[in-house]
């Protein structure tokens, strides 16, 4: 079986038992912020002061 590349990247992490982390969509770029407490977590896009999706640089790093 041939191994694909990851989708999602983490860029960023803090915390160990309050985690915030940020992700990149490695095809699209948009910017995700991820928290979690205890049991409990959420994931949503990150935005700028404008209200758009912070959008990084496509790097393709196979």
């Amino acid at each position: 079986m041939a191994e694909t590349a990851k989708r999602f990247e983490k860029i960023y992490a803090q915390g160990m038992a309050n985690v915030t982390e940020i992700w990149v969509d490695r095809e699209t770029g948009v910017n995700y912020l991820y928290h979690a407490s205890g049991y409990s977590g959420g994931l949503t896009v990150l935005l700028d002061r404008e209200g758009r999706p912070v959008i990084s640089p496509v790097v393709h790093r196979d």
